[in-house]
């Protein structure tokens, strides 16, 4: 009897652990339903593997997970070629695969069946997610999966013309994220500062003599190769561009002349000759296209005719003063990029990270649907986030804190592999978005994974749902919640945030409470100013927060301001940013009391001398000592 209670309290605790598995799933399954009752498929041991597609990473995950694939075992992984998903969602985008798959588990058996190899590639993803976070020999949890996204591309973009990033890094990056169902690395190869795309016909376009940031980064043909090889194993297509004809100082210091011209126009095509056969397996060549007078009307649409001649598709930014209609596939940029119909379009308009907070942004961004819709179509292929180093940051890692790298892309790529979203940004915006229901999910499920396969990733993302705000404003009172909150957002004519249009004078007051269950030295984010990585910013003087003024204490102490090494300057874009962001400090160190604490901020609002993007918000979230996790406290304003 004894026996049989122990037994079905294993069983018991199986089943919660393994459900914990599924609870984890990042993005969100289209379908899913656990098998009540079902034992876990242990891995751990010998299987057989029958797979028509040869999936790499299938093999990969399995035998990472202890897996010996024999020729004979009554314990069997089975891939499956079909015609169709049943209830699945597709449409066509050259260049891009079917993704549906369906993935059957029980004790014995993971059944995959899929349209496309890529599928594959899918469910593996899926099986990587399901094995992880056990203690001892790994499982999948019994489960029936049926799974599509809602957006054929959902990707990242790296600037690393004017910031150069070592190829390992990528390859990290590509690794990572790619367990989140990202498929695309749009890779900007080339910027003022400098060329890092080798062309063996023109070696001395990466020279050190032209460039004017990281002299000697550079990717030569080989490395290229590499990585996309290495990004398809993920299931990753890459995007390479070269920007044209604007962008391109470092092109003018190298060969002497600008790109508009007959000799310039010649040498591009010998470079995007190059560009094809560094990237064989790239469907697309961006030719950037944007940001620039072209004096020649025919430059865009003759490099546009000479890569369709070398096999491949065109992508151009809009806007642009070229035709975006001429290319193949169509990005869009700022508030003025539009649609353009009867091509792909990429939806790019609100996802510029260098621009963002480590928190709001990263909530608005998930909450947000694409380009006004819920799933895409063959004129709305998905979304990238883009991450640009107008500024010079100290090391690699920093691009990644600075600009909430992994949460945004992540959180970005999430959305548009489940679809919807019930608002564009421009209606939803960032009126606290971290109280909403389907946020909270995402957040859980997110920190889990930090806490896993990107635990030693530079992320400054901590849990945020929880903190809760009072704001007076104008006599009025409004309810807040999340570790950071956008007064007026950084662009305060098109995304709401959470006060009206703010006038020069205005004062608003932020209060919460929080209960601590004993004394105790905790950590606090902080944050009155978050610097724009592409801006060229003024510092406070010695004893500010920020240069408005704001002011903040914990108890009625006032909590004081960083001593900043940049203290009172201007930050060039050479000159590395150093503390000025929460991201790149450390937490300030703070004294909770027993009991119920006070925490109150006076946020001024007024001219910002030196500061183009006057963002008016605030951070605070409390923290252990080291600022990795959120303390788990009640925040009742």
């Amino acid at each position: 009897m004894l026996r049989n209670v122990f037994i079905a309290i294993l069983v018991l605790l199986s089943t919660c652990i393994a459900k914990a598995r599924t609870n984890h799933l990042l993005p969100q399954p289209q379908q899913i339903a656990v098998k009540e009752g079902g034992r876990v498929f242990a891995l751990g041991r010998k299987i057989v593997l029958s797979d028509p597609t040869d999936c790499w990473l299938l093999r990969s995950v399995l035998e990472e997970n202890g897996c010996e694939l024999v020729a004979k075992s009554k314990f069997r992984v089975e891939v499956r070629l079909v015609d169709e998903i049943p209830g699945s969602y597709d449409y066509r985008l050259d260049g891009y695969e079917n993704e549906a798959y369906r993935l059957d588990v029980d004790e014995n058996r993971i059944s995959i069946e899929t349209v496309t190899p890529t599928g594959v590639i899918r469910a593996a993803q899926t099986l990587q997610q399901l094995a992880e976070g056990y203690q001892g020999r790994t499982g999948v949890e019994a489960v029936t999966i049926t799974d599509w996204p809602a957006f054929k591309l959902r990707g990242f973009m790296h600037d690393t013309g004017r910031s150069f990033i070592p190829l390992d890094d990528l390859k990290r990056q590509i690794r990572l994220l790619s367990r989140f169902k990202v498929n695309t690395f749009h890779w900007h190869l080339t910027e003022n500062q400098a060329w890092r795309f080798e062309v063996k016909s023109y070696p001395q376009l990466t020279s050190d003599a032209a460039m004017t940031r990281h002299k000697g980064g550079f990717y030569t043909q080989e490395q290229c190769r590499e990585l996309e090889a290495y990004a398809r194993l993920y299931g990753i297509t890459v995007i390479p561009e070269i920007d044209m004809p604007g962008h391109s100082a470092a092109f003018e210091r190298a060969m002497g002349h600008s790109m508009q011209t007959l000799q310039g126009m010649r040498e591009m095509q010998t470079i995007l000759s190059e560009l094809a056969g560094a990237f064989p397996l790239a469907p697309y060549l961006h030719l950037g296209a944007d940001e620039v007078n072209i004096s020649m009307p025919n430059f865009i649409p003759a490099m546009t005719d000479w890569v369709h001649t070398l096999g491949r598709k065109v992508v151009v930014w809009n806007p642009t003063k070229a035709d975006p209609a001429q290319a193949d596939m169509v990005q869009l940029w700022s508030t003025a990029g539009r649609l353009v119909k009867g091509r792909p379009n990429i939806d790019c308009r609100y996802t510029y990270l260098n621009h963002f907070d480590s928190f709001a942004d990263v909530a608005a961004l998930y909450l947000s649907n694409i380009y006004y819709v819920s799933r895409g179509s063959e004129e709305l292929a998905g979304a990238i986030a883009c991450v640009w180093n107008d500024h010079v940051l100290p090391t690699p890692d920093d691009i990644l804190r600075q600009n909430a790298f992994y949460p945004a892309v992540i959180a970005l790529a999430s959305r548009a592999w489940q679809g919807g979203g019930e608002h564009y940004i421009e209606t939803s915006g960032v009126v606290s978005p971290a109280k909403n229901a389907d946020f909270i999910g995402w957040e859980e499920r997110f920190l889990f994974h930090k806490s896993h396969a990107l635990s030693n990733e530079p992320i400054a993302y901590v849990r945020q749902s929880h903190v809760r705000w009072k704001v007076t404003y104008r006599h009025r009172t409004f309810d807040a919640t999340g570790a950071a909150v956008y007064l007026n957002h950084t662009w305060r004519n098109v995304i709401p945030a959470l006060l009206p249009p703010a006038e020069y004078g205005d004062t608003a007051w932020a209060e919460t409470r929080v209960y601590s269950p004993q004394d105790q030295k905790v950590g606090a984010l902080i944050e009155l100013q978050n610097y724009s990585r592409s801006e060229q910013d003024s510092v406070p003087e010695y004893g500010y927060w920020d240069c408005k003024g704001s002011r903040l204490w914990l108890n009625g102490v006032e909590i004081l301001a960083p001593i900043w090494k940049n203290h009172g300057q201007r930050v060039l874009s050479e000159t590395p940013l150093a503390d000025e962001n929460m991201a790149a400090r450390k937490p300030v160190i703070l004294h909770l009391e027993e009991g119920w604490n006070t925490v109150r901020l006076q946020l001024p609002y007024g001219p910002t001398p030196g500061i183009r993007l006057n963002k008016w918000m605030f951070t605070f979230v409390f923290t252990d000592l080291e600022g990795r996790r959120a303390l788990d406290l009640d925040y009742e304003p």
